[in-house]
């Protein structure tokens, strides 16, 4: 996928990025994962848009994928040794499946990762369902490590990976 933009969504685009976590959730749900599978939370949706913090990935003029990146460092997650601060956070990724294996997945997050070093942040996490095992070699595969699993009771995610960005963690450019 050459002809790739990433922009910031607009929030009359809401009903677009809910409808491409939908498929994302009819998918996982049609392959026997669990993840996902409850109606997207429209309220955050509309407030991450609102934020200039959820983006859409163009090709041409349709929207094929979608990925919020902000400072938000889940507090049940990320503690205060992760120096939170550090990283921008990745939430709510997904690719359409008429593009999927197409490496549009890896081109947002490496848009991610240039994207948090332009703010001057040295890691792009993000955190993934903990029993999702096909999802934890995605990210690895993608450059991002493995720092722990979470095991909360309440929570099925809890898989925290990172990556360096450009910036790096010694502040290399």
């Amino acid at each position: 996928m050459k002809d790739l933009l990433i922009r910031p969504g607009r929030i009359d685009e809401l009903d677009t990025v809910e409808e491409l976590l939908r498929g994302a959730s009819t998918w996982l749900a049609s392959r026997g994962i669990d993840q996902w599978q409850y109606p997207p939370h429209r309220d955050r949706i509309a407030a991450a848009l609102k934020q200039g913090v959820c983006f859409l990935a163009l090709a041409g003029d349709k929207p094929i994928a979608t990925l919020q990146v902000d400072d938000f460092a889940d507090p049940e997650f990320w503690t205060p040794q992760d120096d939170p601060n550090s990283a921008l956070y990745v939430h709510r990724m997904a690719v359409h499946r008429d593009v999927a294996g197409l490496g549009t997945g890896g081109r947002l997050l490496d848009w991610a990762a240039d994207h948090a070093a332009a703010q001057s942040k040295h890691w792009l996490r993000l955190d993934a369902w903990k029993d999702n095992k096909g999802l934890h070699k995605y990210y690895t595969d993608f450059g991002f490590t493995l720092i722990r699993i979470v095991d909360l009771p309440h929570r099925r995610s809890g898989a925290l990976f990172q990556r360096p960005t450009k910036r790096g963690p010694g502040g290399e450019v």
